[in-house]
């Protein structure tokens, strides 16, 4: 069985590892909508499952938002029917820097510079109709605009510039900004700009 509990100690032994994307396959529809995370946590690199922290508000928001027809519970790590949730509404999931840390604060910018032009090839390659960016701070450092707002940026990214660019709230329970109901409303308007089917208001 899944663990749903870890120590601080073995969270540690995940430092610095990776989780892999999680983007829709060739039998699923094309993606559509792609969540951009600021790093992987120690708890997201422990059940490889992006987002994962207990406290993390990602998925409940999704779900207020109607984003997600059923519920995520990811405290445990994903199973096939979660993951085949995201992936048949064309909804991925990557992160700007691969390392796993304890904190965010603990990236250099140079790392999230890096993952920057990473995930611009990522997108010139799938395509998607659009990117949500989860985290204002991270999002001005690694595209070098510091002035940038929250909400959709005035430059479309890839080969045609075609792919809509969103910086959203992170839903980090460390972000006491915001709540289940305000990450709910940010991730639908861009769900609803990506064409994710059933989002409220499309």
């Amino acid at each position: 069985m899944a663990r749903r509990s870890f120590s601080r100690a073995e969270l540690e032994t995940f430092r610095d590892a990776e989780v892999p994307d999680l983007m829709p396959g060739p039998d699923d529809p094309p993606l559509r909508l792609l969540f951009v995370g600021i790093n992987p946590g120690l708890w997201t690199a422990a059940t490889q499952t992006h987002f994962a922290h207990p406290t993390n508000r990602f998925y409940p928001a999704l779900l207020a938002g109607g984003v997600l027809t059923r519920a995520i519970d990811p405290a445990a790590g994903m199973d096939d029917a979660d993951r085949a949730e995201l992936r048949s509404r064309g909804i991925g999931i990557t992160n700007l820097a691969r390392r796993a840390t304890a904190r965010a604060d603990e990236l250099t910018t140079a790392e999230l510079r890096e993952g920057g032009e990473r995930l611009r090839a990522l997108v010139d390659a799938r395509a998607p109709r659009v990117v949500a960016v989860a985290g204002l701070t991270a999002y001005r450092s690694a595209f070098r605009s510091p002035r940038a707002a929250a909400g959709l940026q005035p430059d479309g990214w890839g080969r045609d510039g075609g792919t809509q660019v969103w910086v959203v709230p992170n839903p980090s329970g460390l972000n006491a900004h915001h709540t289940v109901a305000t990450l709910a409303q940010a991730y639908a308007d861009a769900a609803r700009a990506a064409g994710i089917p059933g989002v409220p208001g499309a």
